[in-house]
């Protein structure tokens, strides 16, 4: 890119952006005095600590998600290098009846579950190492043009493919949360009544040609006809008349690709092939119409239709199929995402900051006087005051930019009736003592940090390659330039971020989205590295590196690039409209879930590594959504539930991978 280019995307102005250290992964050396450098970085503060006046994560933007500071310690203990030069810990005298490990939505919920069974004066403290709390569960702010906006950074909504168990939805009510209340918060006919529909961006380094146009599919779904999208669309998409024709067919016609079987014939066949080899070898369709469907599904498996079952494609509307009259239900093998349930469509609700709202709910139930209010409502303006999430005279505390290095049983191993954690927290190692721990932290990390674990189940934790996946939210001065292009997003095939949306119109509480579209507005873009024609798990890891080498400068310059291309007809300047950007990078992002091109045990049955990762071990419970292989908020509060009745045993059934 040239200086010219850089200063017509804006790269000279002055916005909100943090980028100390570009993002890069670091090599900390063997000695723990560098995180408390990013930690002070990373606040603009002397040292990490939340005890510090002014300490917000939630506004700070640049590179977050899992920012600097959060993982490099965790990255040494990993390679084998953190204990060579680690000195001897300090004993923290307080002693817990739980100790929990990860303070996201299931590491919240399992404290709150132990706190209502063992009652409240147990003292619980829960331990992570970010800066803020929540995991993937990522409350964005933002307050540079006025009015605060508020974006998700990771978790979306509370959503799932399947219905929510009896106790996940008990919980979220108990929480405060109506979800029956989303049709009355959700203003869905703004951007219609400004004519606005989403429509498809083709980038001129893949399809030759800069164009955004009416898309005619609906989230990967064909729409009703061949209506005004699909015109205008074979008008002006930048594809051959083969694709063209390909496509259509593929779109509205009802042929029958494999003649001479019987549904559930078809539906194994389908079971062994990608997407892409039915668009390719079975349809016979260009190489270009793969190109459009290439990047659909992203946002729920991680990977491309290269990586996708050929089943869960027919299974989540994507054309092709409707010849085969595969009969309704789902066939061996078919992933939870694919698998349609009207009861779980209903069961729906976002907040602006996504399930942030969630996280702060629960915080709010264990340490009431670190979050205002007492309602759903207004949870969504509520400041926290982090100083006293770790307050002394709590029975339950939350302590952030705390890495867990080792987790061991006192004494007897599993006999012990006594647990030992170690932890890295502003340049010291500590140790604490707790009668019970549960591990909510990503299944990828507990070998590594709890080894008197069975090597089975060691090597069934490693299983889970988390998805990695990159959340960008950038606060615009007005939305203009998108009524004047027609559109109030895009999916971006062959771009950097492959979907760009204007947010959810969501009022809640004090809380009102803007109508007018002079007005101030978050973009969410969204997208995940991939390496397409390797199996699902390698690309994961392969994108986990990619994201750690990114630098927020690549980030930004892409980001800008992306919009100017695609807005600037509508007259969207990068330079003059974007005020701040915060991406959400995160390399270990949500859970794997089982795919039946890749895992055996999967299409033919059989025990799953995540039933074997999840079982106690002595006075140690393990959580997480990675437990059940179900990357979904439900999974995260079934899992707690279950782990906590390990420790207290009570009988629990969560909803599994299994």
């Amino acid at each position: 890119m040239t200086d010219k280019h850089d200063r017509d995307l804006g790269l000279h102005r002055r916005i909100a952006r943090r980028d100390f250290l570009n993002g890069v992964a670091l090599t900390i050396g063997g000695s723990l005095l560098p995180t408390e450098g990013l930690a002070a970085l990373a606040y603009d503060l002397p040292s990490g600590s939340q005890q510090k006046p002014g300490y917000y994560p939630p506004t700070l933007t640049g590179m977050r998600g899992s920012h600097a500071g959060a993982f490099e310690v965790a990255h040494e203990v990993k390679d084998g290098l953190f204990w060579k030069a680690a000195g001897a810990p300090e004993p923290d005298l307080e002693g817990y009846d739980l100790v929990v490990v990860g303070a996201g939505l299931s590491g919240l919920a399992a404290a709150c579950l132990f706190r209502k069974e063992a009652g409240p004066q147990a003292r619980i403290l829960l331990l992570d190492n970010h800066d803020d709390f929540g995991g993937h569960a990522k409350r964005n702010e933002f307050r540079q043009a006025g009015p605060m906006r508020l974006a998700h950074g990771g978790t979306f909504a509370i959503d799932s493919p399947s219905p929510y168990s009896a106790f996940a939805k008990g919980f979220i009510h108990d929480l405060g949360v109506d979800v029956s209340r989303w049709a009355t918060v959700n203003d869905r006919r703004l951007y219609a009544s400004r004519g606005l529909e989403r429509g498809v961006f083709f980038d001129k380094e893949t399809f030759g040609r800069d164009v955004l146009t009416a898309s005619p599919l609906t989230r990967g779904a064909v729409k009703a006809d061949r209506g005004d999208a699909w015109r205008r669309f074979a008008r002006e998409a930048p594809l051959s008349d083969k694709a063209k024709r390909d496509l259509e067919g593929i779109l509205f016609e009802t042929k029958d690709y494999l003649p001479g079987s019987s549904s559930a014939e078809k539906k194994a066949r389908l079971a062994r092939m990608s997407y892409a080899e039915y668009l390719a070898k079975v349809i016979g369709a260009s190489a270009e119409v793969a190109k459009i469907f290439q990047a659909m599904p992203h946002s729920l498996y991680g990977v491309g239709i290269d990586a996708v079952p050929a089943q869960d494609a027919w299974g989540l509307g994507f054309p092709g199929f409707a010849g085969l009259r595969l009969e309704p239900g789902p066939g061996p093998g078919m992933n939870h995402d694919a698998i349609r349930s009207e009861e779980a469509e209903r069961y729906f609700f976002h907040f602006p900051d996504g399930n942030a709202s969630l996280a702060r709910l629960m915080v709010r139930r264990l340490v009431p006087g670190a979050v205002p209010g007492s309602t759903a409502d207004d949870i969504v303006t509520a400041k926290v005051d982090y100083a006293r999430l770790d307050d002394p005279g709590s029975a339950a505390r939350l302590r952030l930019n705390s890495t867990v290095v080792r987790v061991k049983h006192v004494g007897a191993g599993p006999e012990s009736r006594e647990v030992e954690l170690t932890y890295a927290r502003e340049g010291r190692l500590r140790t604490v003592k707790a009668k019970a721990c549960i591990l909510a932290c990503w299944h990828s990390v507990i070998p590594h940090v709890c080894p008197e674990l069975p090597e089975a189940q060691r090597e069934a934790l490693a299983y889970a390659v988390k998805v990695p996946i990159v959340y960008t939210n950038v606060l615009l001065r007005n939305w203009t330039s998108f009524v004047k292009v027609g559109f109030s997003g895009a999916y971006a095939p062959g771009s950097y971020h492959t979907s760009f949306d204007l947010s959810i119109p969501v009022n809640l509480g004090s809380y009102h989205f803007p109508k007018e579209p002079t007005e101030p507005v978050t973009v969410h873009m969204g997208r995940t590295p991939c390496s397409p024609g390797h199996p699902a798990r390698d690309q994961h890891r392969a994108g986990r590196a990619e994201l750690l080498a990114t630098t927020f400068e690549t980030c930004e310059r892409n980001i800008r690039d992306q919009l100017a291309r695609s807005l600037g007809p509508g007259g969207f300047d990068p330079a003059r409209d974007i005020r701040a950007i915060t991406v959400n990078r995160w390399p270990h992002g949500y859970a794997y879930q089982y795919n039946s091109l890749f895992d055996p045990f999967w299409l033919e049955g059989g025990v799953t590594p995540c039933e074997v990762a999840r079982r106690p071990f002595g006075r140690i419970a393990i959580a997480n959504a990675d437990s059940g292989a179900y990357s979904y908020t439900d999974a995260a509060l079934d899992h707690a539930q279950r782990a906590v009745g390990e420790l207290l045993g009570g009988e629990t059934s969560p909803r599994t991978a299994s």
